[in-house]
């Protein structure tokens, strides 16, 4: 339950996180606009103050020629009107452009920015003769930066989307993976004991051999632990001080019991004479161990081959090297073999490694990897779990 309040509130702070920064980015947009517009407004304004200080007269003529002449290399929309309003000159418009349609983009321009007034100063009066106005637009860079908010927030927007489809495939695709390999890990868990008892139940009819009883415990107890792996995978389990040593000698005894064939060896080695004791759950522990030797098992060529169990102490440590001589896993696939669903085996299910990962790393703050492989020679599983 506390894993869904977790993640509405990481929901949240990643809406509210979106919501920041797409606010920034349109104030940090529009103040370049603001800036823009108003250093454009100031060379306008510069270019009035020139016209106003060169203007010898009221005549048009010398102001259409001193607007063609001073003003050359201005990038935005630039109108010269009479004092009426009527456009006389332009700059940056379209050519070809009628009168009437010169005042529509006037009309626009002057939405955008307050046309500047130009002043004939009387030389006799000091009277300031209004003489026309400058009515300037926003360049191309201007519209194009009130654009581009829009344009990245419909680019990042459409790239999550894509991304969340894509995660969401590959989660669903997991979850059915998990599901799919929890029925047959179910399966193939209860399997092997179920066989062994139907083995004793046939063989209690012909014989009265005593440790057809013993054997038939086992399995019971194999039973019992199987379904109490189940229950605590799914939860927090409890963690007390255990024998890895004592683990390892009863996983390694139940699957030498099992193993069909007389060509395959299990055996154990530490040079420790001490307990090499962590603070663990028992029962997953031995799963974990369980589905790391099998896979050495499932992977030995002609059911031939050893699996070797090397513990030893290192840096408050305690290591556990399984190596097997089975055919060896590609390098591309040493960190695949951990994901749920992924099998290099025909017909596996990919998820005893996947499980074995979880109860190292997560459950037991432990790691687990591949240190070497070699094709046709085997690979060696590395796990480091904490010394008590």
């Amino acid at each position: 339950m506390h894993s869904y309040h977790h993640s509405g509130n990481i929901k949240a702070g990643l809406f509210i996180l979106g919501i920041i920064l797409i606010s920034g980015l349109l104030m940090y947009s529009q103040s370049v606009v603001d800036r823009l517009r108003a250093n454009n407004k100031e060379v306008v304004q510069l270019y009035a103050e020139i016209i106003a200080s060169t203007v010898e007269s009221e005549s048009d003529e010398n102001l259409s020629f001193i607007f063609d002449k001073i003003i050359k290399r201005v990038q935005f929309p630039l109108i010269y009107s009479d004092v009426n309003q009527m456009p006389l000159d332009w700059k940056n418009l379209p050519d070809g452009l009628s009168v009437e349609k010169v005042k529509k983009h006037q009309n626009e321009m002057d939405g955008q920015n307050q046309p500047i007034p130009l002043t004939y100063t009387h030389p006799k009066t000091d009277e300031q003769i209004p003489i026309g106005f400058l009515h300037y637009g926003d360049s191309v860079l201007i519209q194009r930066l009130e654009w581009l908010p829009f344009l990245e927030i419909s680019a990042v927007a459409l790239f999550i989307l894509l991304g969340f489809l894509g995660f969401s495939v590959i989660r669903n695709s997991e979850k059915r993976s998990i599901w799919v390999g929890m029925a047959r890990e179910t399966a193939h868990q209860l399997g092997t004991p179920v066989s062994a008892l139907m083995g004793w139940v046939d063989r209690l009819r012909e014989s009265s051999d005593p440790n057809i009883i013993t054997e038939m415990d086992r399995d019971i107890k194999r039973l019992e632990d199987v379904s109490d792996r189940f229950s605590k995978i799914g939860s927090t389990p409890s963690k007390e001080t255990v024998d890895i040593m004592k683990i390892l000698g009863t996983v390694i005894d139940y699957l030498n019991q099992r193993v069909r064939s007389e060509s395959i060896e299990i055996k154990i080695n530490s040079n420790h004479d001490e307990a090499l004791v962590v603070q663990g759950n028992a029962t997953l522990l031995s799963w974990g161990f369980e589905n790391l030797i099998k896979n050495g098992i499932d992977s030995l060529e002609n059911a031939t081959g050893i699996i070797s169990v090397d513990v030893h102490l290192e840096q408050n440590e305690v290591i556990i090297v399984v190596t097997d001589t089975g055919k060896g896993i590609p390098k591309r696939d040493w960190k695949n073999v951990f994901r749920p669903g992924f099998s290099s085996k025909s017909g596996g299910w990919g998820l005893g490694l996947s499980l074995t990962q979880r109860i190292i790393s997560e459950m037991h703050n432990g790691k687990i990897r591949i240190s070497e492989s070699n094709p046709g020679k085997g690979t060696t599983f590395e796990i480091l779990l904490p010394k008590e």
